[in-house]
């Protein structure tokens, strides 16, 4: 099975989305899905959705990219962690 293509992004694709990256690459590494973990800014994520299974972001967004979007703020903030991680496991294990 192909891996899960995740963008994640934030401002700059520096602070934020790595920490949020960090524990999505270890939330798919517990529950054994294999995930290919991109990190991008926001204004990249058109040029980075082709295969694109999920975004998560750590700033807010209102654009509609015709994936399927989770914040995750959570993961920075430790606030609401395991909500997140319920959502993100949702859309990316197999129906």
């Amino acid at each position: 099975m192909k891996p899960k293509k995740i963008l994640v992004a934030c401002g700059g694709a520096v602070a934020t989305s790595t920490v949020a990256a960090e524990c999505i690459r270890q939330l798919c590494a517990r529950h054994g899905i294999s995930a290919d973990v991109q990190q991008c800014r926001i204004p990249e994520l058109t040029t980075n959705l082709q295969g694109a299974d999920l975004i998560v972001t750590t700033a807010k967004v209102a654009q509609d990219y015709g994936v399927p979007l989770v914040h995750g703020i959570a993961f920075i903030s430790g606030v609401n962690v395991e909500a997140t991680e319920a959502k993100i496991l949702g859309f990316l294990s197999p129906a």
